[in-house]
């Protein structure tokens, strides 16, 4: 099997179910403002298994957040902060307990700045970095991990490298 073409499939598939999450969420009226649980971000475990997840999910928060509306800034600066956490699940896929933790702390910390500056949020930080931290919580913590155990015993045959 070709590697280049496996990578980019799985990075295009991982991609695709970030949107179509997202978009979910966001007709839930879940996805954008001070408190924010995106089922998408659930998605930010798969670097444990791939690194493949790394761009799919960059690719897929950008066009996520391009589709519901954000501002310029909030489209890059929101996508950093995925891309971030991915980066650490990345590093710490040795430690499958630790997975949810950098996209948690990556958004907790960069999005309310991006809700103060981009929305002009009344300067609330120590606020929002609750309410954006507890959304991750729910969507990394709780809903990635279970992802992550679910997947886990299948991650041969859906991850293979």
């Amino acid at each position: 099997m070709n590697k280049k073409a496996l990578f980019i499939t799985q990075a295009a598939m991982i991609a695709a179910l970030y949107v179509v999450l997202t978009y979910v969420a966001n007709l839930l009226v879940l996805a954008n403002g001070p408190i924010q649980v995106r089922f998408s971000e659930a998605l930010t475990i798969l670097p444990f298994f791939t690194p493949a997840a790394i761009p799919g999910l960059l690719i897929g928060c950008l066009i996520s957040n391009a589709v519901t509306g954000c501002a310029l800034m909030d489209v890059v600066f929101g996508s950093l902060a995925t891309l971030i956490g991915a980066l650490g699940t990345y590093a710490l896929r040795k430690y499958k307990f630790l997975a949810p933790v950098p996209p948690i702390l990556a958004n907790a910390l960069i999005v309310p700045i991006i809700l103060i500056k981009v929305y002009a949020v009344p300067d609330a930080y120590w606020f929002l970095l609750l309410t954006v931290g507890a959304g991750e919580v729910i969507s990394c913590g709780i809903l990635g991990m279970i992802l992550l155990l679910s997947l886990n015993k299948y991650r041969d045959k859906i991850f293979r490298q």
